[in-house]
């Protein structure tokens, strides 16, 4: 039988229980857009509670990026201590490689993605853009160009690179999110299909690989990760992510999984289903929440 998962109205319920949060933004904080209905408040509940805050987010370009949007939107600098994504994951592993994999990578580079999102390579020689892949000794894959492209749209692009055998680096593993309530397409996606097409090695960088949720870890400064919990919608970067990262994990039911909880935004899922779809992804969260509300 499925594990029981114990669900709460809000994160009021579970904060006494954490010195620390590291949220997801897309599908948790905002929709790509908009921030959820009471995103702001629970920004400021937390903040007012004293619990620092890291956004972590797959989004596939520099923090600054992301913490400037979010400005955007509305959402108050002052409300979160530091943005995390996983395009500055990947600049701080071009600038200073840990990894062989990206001590090895030439300096001509193939990028996928939208115009703007090539700034995590800005600044940092001896890395320079080719339009050539014959020219291009690795690929930056950050996305489809547009928010309408199609996995079946670049298919003849990605068998091509493939052909080619070259490294690739995914700079967002997230196959799908949702953006104003429509399933777009991500790095991750083309980075599945690249290697089903058997192209060369791939490297995710970003959510679910614990290493990120280490970064963040050591930005808090806290010893007891058991008071630190990841709030996210994903089964297959939050959950799985704080999970190997071994800090407790707590689930908002109206993301991406909504559809498939049977629960709109603000709905508390049915505990029988989610342990179910728990138990089919094969990770488990902590606990669950209908939205990220106080």
């Amino acid at each position: 039988m499925p594990e029981t998962i114990p669900g709460h109205s809000g994160l009021r319920a579970l904060a006494d229980r954490y010195d620390a949060f590291i949220l997801d933004l897309w599908g948790v904080v905002h929709d790509g857009q908009t921030p959820y209905p009471d995103a702001v408040a629970t920004l400021a509940a937390l903040k007012d509670a004293g619990k620092p805050v890291i956004m972590l987010s797959n989004a596939p370009r520099r923090s600054v990026v992301v913490e400037n949007a979010m400005t955007a939107m509305g959402i108050d600098r002052a409300l979160y201590d530091q943005v995390l994504s996983s395009g500055e994951a990947v600049r701080m592993e071009l600038e200073r490689p840990r990894d062989p994999f990206y001590a090895g990578l030439g300096d001509t580079v193939y990028y996928l993605g939208r115009r703007g999102d090539e700034s995590v390579l800005e600044g940092l020689p001896p890395f320079r853009m080719v339009d050539d892949p014959a020219e291009a000794s690795w690929i930056l894959d950050t996305g489809p160009r547009s928010f309408e492209q199609t996995l079946d749209d670049l298919e003849p692009e990605l068998r091509a690179l493939a052909a080619r055998k070259l490294p690739l680096v995914c700079a967002n593993p997230d196959r799908v999110v949702i953006r104003a309530g429509k399933r777009i397409l991500c790095a991750g996606a083309m980075a599945d299909r690249y290697e089903e097409l058997g192209g060369g090695p791939v490297s995710w960088r970003g959510k679910p690989d614990p290493a990120v949720y280490e970064l963040c870890l050591e930005r808090l400064g806290l010893g007891d990760r058991s008071r630190v919990a990841t709030v996210g919608d994903s089964f297959h970067t939050d959950i799985a992510g704080g999970t190997a990262a071994g800090i407790d994990t707590i689930l908002c039911t109206a993301g991406i999984h909504g559809e498939e909880l049977g629960v709109g935004y603000g709905d508390l899922a049915d505990p029988a289903r989610v342990a179910e779809v728990a138990a089919r992804e094969g990770v488990t969260p902590t606990a669950y929440v209908p939205a990220f509300r106080w």
